[in-house]
């Protein structure tokens, strides 16, 4: 019996197996909204039975893209192609999640393809970009302008509105991107969040705009699941740590988030990742040891019998994995057969399993 293609029961919802798209990019979105690029990207993934599929880091206001490129939830316009590709994703029996965030000072980019860059507030599809204080990730960027409460407070609403949108969608998983230098990670770093106020300096002061965020969504959440994700560390002097992270999932938990998403890193450009063969692996172990809650880990999972091992070390719940997908977004038939775990193929493609 595999436990990676075990069910895993939530509060509502049940996945069909361990293996969970992570949320990637495709910049390939007009203003926020999402085009048929998106509908297709995402529904060849519920076609070959993921466990879920998490939809990119979509933006609960036009200034928190990473790219002119992105999704955005901040109008009521943006839902009717949103909702047509969760109806298809259902129609296939799947469930799909959406990640909420805003990027802080690591917005206003081109798209990858084109260039990495940052674009100038005064150059075109740029913006000015906000923070928690006013430090550029690179030095040769226009600085990020400090958010004060009235702003803050403002961010926080947005992430409400658009978790109201979501859940009216139809979303079944509700993900904050908490993790990788974005604005709220922003705050959670002591070395991208140099604030004096009730945002700043302490450990209690530092969680709390994502504690905030939690407390305004919570009463929209109704039967979904609500995630989040974290990187357990900044891999860097001075950072963001996994002490931290323990802690504030112990705290999350009180809070209703029932499954943390742990990746790692992204804050600082002087970083130092050692990148290996399940790194992060250790990380989301820890996690799940010292809170017993529910936890998803990623990076470098290549193969099946890699995933089934996690799970059946209880190192992990769940495998977020992104770049293997878009290799192969059938990647949860081949584990199957890799594992020789007999799975329903959609009827349309079931000729091409009586080949294997």
């Amino acid at each position: 019996m595999s436990l990676l293609f075990s069910p895993l029961a939530l509060r509502h919802q049940t996945l069909s197996n361990r293996l969970v798209v992570s949320p990637m990019c495709q910049y390939s979105a007009l203003d926020g909204f999402a085009t048929h690029w998106h509908l297709v990207h995402l529904g060849q993934f519920a076609i070959a039975k993921a466990g879920l599929i998490i939809q990119e880091a979509t933006s609960v206001v036009a200034e928190g893209r990473i790219s002119y490129g992105d999704l955005g939830l901040w109008k009521d316009e943006h839902m009717a192609p949103l909702k047509d590709i969760v109806d298809f994703v259902h129609g296939q029996g799947g469930l799909i999640g959406i990640q909420l965030a805003h990027a802080g000072r690591k917005a206003s980019t081109d798209k990858p393809w084109i260039s990495r860059a940052q674009i100038a507030p005064d150059e075109p599809n740029g913006w000015q970009t906000v923070a928690p204080s006013p430090i550029p990730y690179y030095p040769q960027e226009n600085p990020p302008i400090a958010l004060d409460i009235v702003e803050i407070k403002k961010i926080i609403d947005a992430f409400r509105l658009a978790t109201v949108r979501a859940i009216e969608i139809g979303y079944d998983v509700i993900e904050l991107h908490a993790a990788h230098g974005y604005l709220i990670h922003q705050f959670l770093s002591p070395l991208t969040n140099q604030r004096t106020d009730e945002y700043g300096g302490s450990f209690e002061n530092r969680i709390r705009f994502l504690l905030d965020i939690i407390t305004a969504i919570w009463p929209a959440m109704e039967n979904r699941s609500l995630w989040v994700r974290i990187s357990a560390t900044d891999w860097a002097e001075g950072g963001w740590n996994l002490e931290e992270s323990v802690e504030l999932v112990k705290i999350m938990k009180t809070m209703g988030v029932e499954v943390v998403d742990v990746s790692s890193g992204g804050a600082v450009r002087h970083q130092e990742i050692t990148v290996k063969e399940n790194y992060q692996v250790p990380f989301a172990q820890r996690i799940k040891e010292d809170t017993g809650l529910l936890t998803g880990t990623v990076g470098l999972i290549k193969n099946a019998k890699q995933a089934e091992q996690i799970i059946e070390q209880n190192q992990a719940d769940i495998i977020l994995i992104g770049r293997g997908f878009l290799q192969n977004p059938h990647l949860v038939l081949q584990f199957a057969h890799e594992l020789k775990v007999d799975i329903p193929w959609v009827s349309q493609y079931a000729r091409g399993k009586e080949t294997l």
